[in-house]
Formats: structure tokens, C-alpha cells, sequence
């Protein structure tokens, strides 16, 4: 197989890590694999144990490879909402006096600048989205690239993550031997593949039902507005199970996946089946219902949690309503207790490609469509941000520096508040309400989105 064009995305969860594998060539993307591994030494989506991490992530790879027949060694990553923090950012740079046209390093150090402006100590930046640039403070353009400038000035959003959370990952990693072209959000990568252009524009709310943590994310006009973590999930469902009947954690799981249903009123009180309790000889007959019952009482609990952000936030109008996925979306009956709890739609997203159909691949088909879908100006984003290894093939690795001296313009004081309206938010250890900073009202998609990576591969390396 040529890796030259071969996307990999890596969504490394608390109970599993998800690998799927891509071609970006000139054909368009195509999906030749996916593996689902047990994790260990993950919890609550953050990493408890680098080294247990690491032969979760290289025996996952490896299964995909052997899958696939591919040699991995580069990985697009997700990283979990939890971990963000968002800020509006402003950087400008002087071309010539005389003027004259814009080039990619010219994008590259103006985008340097925005992001130096609003760095922060302990916190490393992951992502920066560009609203908007100026040329020579007049001229609102998507990509002024071979544009006549005297100046350019760039407005966006910087993603940032805790500095020790972002080294744990790529050591991790480099424990397996892989490298990481570059992180991107779960819910971005998600609703790449989950939400048509008007849901992503008009707004939707993304709900992943995850292993150790559940998240709830706004996404409007392409990009997220807010999001609510609660740090309970499918984990916690199981370990209910496993109490309430005595049994162990492997078999609780078995029997939630097997015999469970999220909503009681869709289970049988006459259906039961055998369920081996620890310290009895003789085995214990349960009903669907009172199974479902126990599963039911937690979801409730996390719904009620995520809701209050959801609810205070007004995204509960939104026209999309909810799109589940991950782990917890196969339980029968989710979609419609979501649906009636919330008084909104609900339904459920799950890969269509044969071999991805499952919602715990979502994250992990989503990063490989991202990355194949982001326009040029996206992957010089990135290039600024992880020393041009975003584009580097699973075969070739380029990198260079670069530096000029640029010009700072101070962020507005409104964009400040809205940033810390989210960055000030308060965790309490089960529902980590965040708001998303919107420094921009009329963000403008990028005219070259289109252009993907197979012709940015083509690009550099033909």
C-alpha cells in the first residue's frame, strides 16, 4: 500500500481506543479499516498511567495495520472538550511600504503572531481557527494569499490545552512509536462527518455518550459555542450493574450490552435471563426491566446534569436538536429518551461505511475526514503549530523555521469577557459547564475548504 496519502485517526478513550484507517489520495478518502482495543490507564479521558496508555495505543495500531496491511506511523489525534480552553486573538505583521503579494509565510507569521498574543503559562496551544483577515485594514478576505498588502492582520480563535495533559499524550506516543501530525477537538471531528452544512450552520448539539465522561457541544455557524462535561459515563452504568446485582464488572457489561435498554418502557418484565452473582452457587434470574431500570436511573442523573447548561445556554431551540454518539448510543431506546427528556429531536450518528457502522467510530472517522477535508489556510495553521509535521506522510517528514518581526494589536475588551465567561467556569468533579468564546458574530467558511489534503499532499510532495 502507498502510505504516502494514508490518514490514520486516533481517538484514544477511557475504555477503548479507536483506530481507523484512510486514504487520502486523488480518488477522494477512502476507508480501508477500523479496530476498537481495551484501554488501560485512562480515566475520565485523561491519562493516569503513560506506560499502560502506550501498549493500549501500539496494540490497537497494530491490529489496525495488520487489518489494513498498512505501516502506521503518524497519527491525527482527538483531544477531549474538557481539556480546552478558548481565546480570541488578534495578530498583525507589516509586509511593504510599497506593498506587495501575500505569500505562505507571510499567513504563517501573521498566524504566529494571534497566537503569541494569547499565550498563556502551563497552557500550550492545539488548534487556531481563522475568522478573518484584513488586508492593510480594509480589505476582509478568507485567504489573502497572492493579494497585493502593505499589511496583514489576522482574527481567530486559539484552542489551547493544559501543557502536562498535551506531554503525557505525545510521550505516550512516542512510547508506541507513532508521532502526531496534530490534535484536533472530538466534537469538530465529529461533526465533520455527523452534521450536514445546515445543522453545522443553524445549530446543533453533539452528545457523546462516552466510556468515563459524557459531553454535550453546541455547534453553530461551523464552529462550537458551548459545551458541558459530565464526568460520569457508560463506566459508571456498568459499575451500577455490577453493584446492584453482584456480579462482576465483565459480566455487568455483557449483560448491558446484551439485555439493556435505556428506556424501561421498551423492556420486558417477562423476559429474563441468568445472571452469576459473586458468592452464590446458584445463579440469579433478572428481568430486562429491572436491568433497565438500573441503567435507566443513571442516565437520568447525567441527562439532568448536562441539561442545566444546555437549558440556561437557550441551545435546547436549536433547530439540529441532538445528535448522539459513542459507546452508550447502542443502548435501545437512547434516541427517544433523550428526545423526551429534552422535548427536542434526537437521533443517532453512526459511520456508514461497512466496518465503521458503530458510534464509538465516530471520533475516529471524523479526525481522518477532518484532516482530508481542512483547506490549506487550516493546514498552515497547523504547520505553525507543530513545526510543519502536519503534513508530514506516514513515509516523509518535513520541517522549517521561520520568524519576523511582527506587530500586536490588544484583543477588545468585549472579546476578553467572553473568554472568560468560558475560561473562569468553575469544575465540580461531574458537570464541567463551559462557555465558548465567539469573537467573532459573522464567522466566514474558508473558500478553499474544498481543497483537501490530497491536494496539499500533491502540493508539497509531487
Amino acid at each position: 500500500m502507498d502510505n504516502s496519502t494514508l490518514l490514520v485517526g486516533l481517538d484514544i478513550g477511557t475504555t477503548s481506543v479507536k483506530v481507523v484507517v484512510a486514504d487520502a489520495g486523488r480518488q477522494g478518502l477512502q476507508v480501508y479499516g477500523a479496530v476498537a482495543s481495551p484501554t488501560k490507564g485512562m480515566r475520565h479521558g485523561k491519562i493516569v498511567d503513560i506506560d499502560q496508555v502506550a501498549e493500549s495505543v501500539k496494540n490497537a495500531l497494530k491490529q489496525a495495520g495488520e487489518k489494513t496491511s498498512s505501516h502506521i506511523f503518524r497519527v491525527v489525534t482527538s483531544l477531549p472538550i474538557s481539556m480546552l480552553q478558548l481565546e480570541a486573538a488578534t495578530g498583525m505583521i507589516n509586509i511593504s511600504d510599497q506593498g506587495r503579494e501575500v505569500t505562505d509565510q507571510d499567513v504563517r507569521h501573521v498566524m504566529q503572531a494571534a497566537i503569541s498574543s494569547v499565550k498563556k503559562k502551563d497552557r500550550q496551544a492545539v488548534s487556531f481557527f481563522p475568522n478573518r483577515f484584513l488586508i492593510d485594514g480594509e480589505k476582509d478576505v478568507d485567504d489573502p494569499r497572492t493579494m497585493i498588502a502593505r499589511s496583514l492582520l489576522v482574527q481567530g480563535v486559539v484552542m489551547t490545552a493544559p501543557a502536562s495533559e498535551i506531554h503525557n499524550i505525545n510521550t505516550a506516543l512516542a512510547h508506541a512509536g507513532i508521532s502526531n501530525n496534530f490534535f484536533v477537538p472530538a466534537p469538530m471531528a465529529v461533526s465533520s462527518v455527523a452534521l450536514d452544512e445546515a445543522e453545522r450552520t443553524f445549530g446543533a448539539i453533539l452528545l457523546d455518550l462516552g466510556g468515563g465522561s459524557t459531553t454535550a457541544t453546541v455547534i453553530k455557524d461551523g464552529q462550537i459555542r458551548y459545551a458541558t462535561v459530565d464526568l460520569r459515563g457508560a463506566v459508571d452504568i456498568t459499575h451500577d450493574i455490577s453493584v446492584v446485582l453482584s456480579t462482576t464488572m465483565s459480566d455487568a457489561e455483557a449483560l448491558k450490552r446484551d439485555y439493556g435498554y435505556a428506556d424501561p418502557e421498551l423492556a420486558s418484565e417477562n423476559e429474563k435471563f441468568s445472571v452469576k452473582a459473586v458468592g452464590q452457587d446458584q445463579n440469579n434470574l433478572v428481568s430486562e426491566k429491572y436491568l433497565s431500570e438500573i441503567i435507566f436511573a443513571r442516565l437520568q442523573q447525567i441527562l439532568k446534569h448536562v441539561g442545566k447548561g444546555l437549558y440556561k445556554h437557550g441551545a435546547l431551540g436549536l433547530p439540529a436538536g441532538f445528535i448522539i454518539t459513542g459507546g452508550s448510543a447502542l443502548l435501545q431506546g437512547i434516541d427517544g429518551l433523550v428526545a423526551e427528556d429534552y422535548d427536542v429531536k434526537a437521533k443517532i450518528y453512526q459511520p456508514a461505511q461497512i466496518g465503521l457502522r458503530n458510534p464509538i467510530y465516530s471520533v475516529a472517522y471524523g479526525l481522518v475526514a477532518y484532516a482530508s477535508d481542512l483547506s490549506d489556510i487550516g493546514y498552515i495553521a497547523n504547520t505553525v503549530i507543530y513545526d510543519n509535521q502536519a503534513f508530514a506522510t506516514n513515509e516523509a517528514t518535513r520541517s522549517s523555521s521561520n520568524n519576523q518581526k511582527n506587530l500586536k494589536r490588544a484583543v477588545r475588551t468585549d472579546e476578553k469577557d467572553r473568554d472568560l465567561a468560558y475560561n473562569n467556569t468553575k469544575h465540580d468533579g461531574f458537570e464541567d459547564a463551559q462557555e465558548l468564546a465567539d469573537p467573532e458574530e459573522n464567522n466566514k467558511e474558508s473558500k478553499n475548504k474544498d481543497k483537501g489534503l490530497a491536494a496539499f499532499f500533491r502540493k508539497f510532495f509531487d
